[in-house]
């Protein structure tokens, strides 16, 4: 699955539950699994003080190595949170850098418009108090508490500036949001007049969790460019992970759960992508990005149709859906050692697009058909019965296909949260 360069998503579970099968739109670097605030050796976080709630993350993106480097420059990026909640930090994230980052100042605000912040809600960020701070190569950093609040839906602006020389950063390629970049330090800038080059990308912002009154947990979409919402419209949060995130909010109970989004572009289940912004693969970064997530209770696996379309094996072998099998036992397994429920998701037709082949069709068949009957996940996703032509079940539905024939469009990307039974979710 990748057009250009994307890919799809994952699967994970923890205690075994009832398996819930959900048909149609109607009806290298591995580490320990532990939440975020304490994800690693390389993770600094500051003492602070937990509001009255849970904490959860509510925005997320996975990184990867390979993006521009800087000097002297201010980033703006844009933060959409899926979750009302108070107690904000960030994540800032050098674990996929050859050199230390050095960061002068970073501040948050609340969005107006584009690259323009609110007036008088911009509050500056500290790590462990100072305003400073240098990132180790390989490494990452969560800041102190912020005082800003924040509602479900609602964007901030994260302006982070660096004051020399970075190296190849930290990024995720593929935002699907506007990024604005100024020369020199604007972190204080209510105005968008310096920031005079946009991006799609995210740089080195890898992370916002909040205290949430009402949240009990983390929802995390692991996969890759269908998930990662390759041919989604820029600026207006319509992945489908977007769209979940709406439905648990639409609810007439208080929202539950926050959804972060961990789809890469491009990103294989079993094995690292040449092209290094695709991302290490799942079994690498399955344990950070999955599991470190703040508050996770559940994952969604929609992934590996990477995999069959580059016939990508382990250890240079043509694929079979054994291995595939074999890679999502081990997501399992782990998901269920750091007790995370895990749901498995199909994985859509691709006939028309340059995946396609008879022996990827079968592969791909045989996946689906492990997924639906093995009882190995806690709970299944069918998106492929879902988003199929049903005169053509090979084919994406026309109706929700952008046009490359594996990536739905807007539309289909709110069949595919819509097709998911929220009682497979823990709230």
């Amino acid at each position: 699955m990748m057009s250009h360069k994307r890919g799809l998503t994952a699967i994970c579970r923890p205690r075994r539950r009832a398996l819930l099968s959900v048909a149609g739109a109607l009806a290298g670097m591995t580490l320990a699994v532990v939440p975020l605030s304490t994800a690693n050796a390389a993770s600094t976080a500051a003492p602070s003080s937990q509001g009255k709630g849970t904490r959860v993350s509510a925005w997320s993106p996975s990184m990867t190595t390979g993006g521009p480097a800087f000097d002297n420059q201010t980033m703006r990026m844009v933060v959409h949170s899926s979750i009302a909640g108070s107690h904000v930090r960030i994540t800032l994230s050098n674990r996929y850098s050859g050199t230390p980052l050095d960061v002068n100042a970073v501040d948050v605000a609340v969005q107006a418009s584009g690259g323009e912040a609110t007036r008088g809600t911009t509050r500056n960020v500290t790590f462990r108090r100072s305003g400073h701070v240098t990132i180790p190569a390989g490494e990452q950093v969560i800041s102190d508490v912020i005082p800003i609040s924040v509602s479900a839906g609602e964007n901030l602006l994260v302006s982070l500036y660096v004051p020399g020389p970075t190296g190849t950063s930290t990024w995720h390629s593929d935002a699907f949001d506007t990024t604005y970049i100024a020369s020199g330090n604007h972190t204080g800038d209510d105005s968008a007049a310096a920031f005079g080059t946009t991006t799609t990308s995210w740089y080195y912002l890898a992370g916002l969790d909040v205290v949430s009154p009402t949240a009990k947990g983390t929802v995390v979409a692991f996969g890759d460019s269908i998930t990662d919402g390759y041919h989604s419209s820029t600026g207006t949060y319509t992945r489908w992970p977007d769209f979940l995130g709406r439905r648990l909010g639409a609810e007439s109970s208080p929202q539950k759960l926050s959804v972060v989004d961990a789809g890469i572009g491009g990103n294989r289940v079993l094995t690292d992508v040449p092209n290094l912004w695709q991302g290490v693969s799942a079994l690498k970064r399955f344990g950070h990005d999955a599991l470190g997530q703040p508050g996770v209770k559940d994952v969604i696996l929609f992934e590996g149709i990477n995999d069959i379309g580059n016939n990508a094996g382990p250890n240079g072998a043509p694929l079979t859906a054994q291995d595939l099998i074999d890679g999502y036992r081990t997501l399992i397994d782990e998901a269920h050692a750091a007790h995370v429920n895990i749901i498995g998701a199909t994985l859509m037709p691709d006939e028309g697009n340059g995946y396609y082949t008879p022996a990827a069709e079968t592969i791909r068949q045989s996946v689906n058909q492990w997924i639906r009957t093995s009882g190995a996940f806690d709970g299944v996703i069918d998106f492929d019965q879902t988003m199929r032509d049903t005169a053509n079940p090979a084919a994406l539905n026309p109706v929700y296909d952008s046009g490359d024939h594996i990536h739905p469009n807007d539309a289909g990307m709110k069949v595919m949260a819509d097709a998911i039974d929220l009682r497979l979710l823990r709230h």
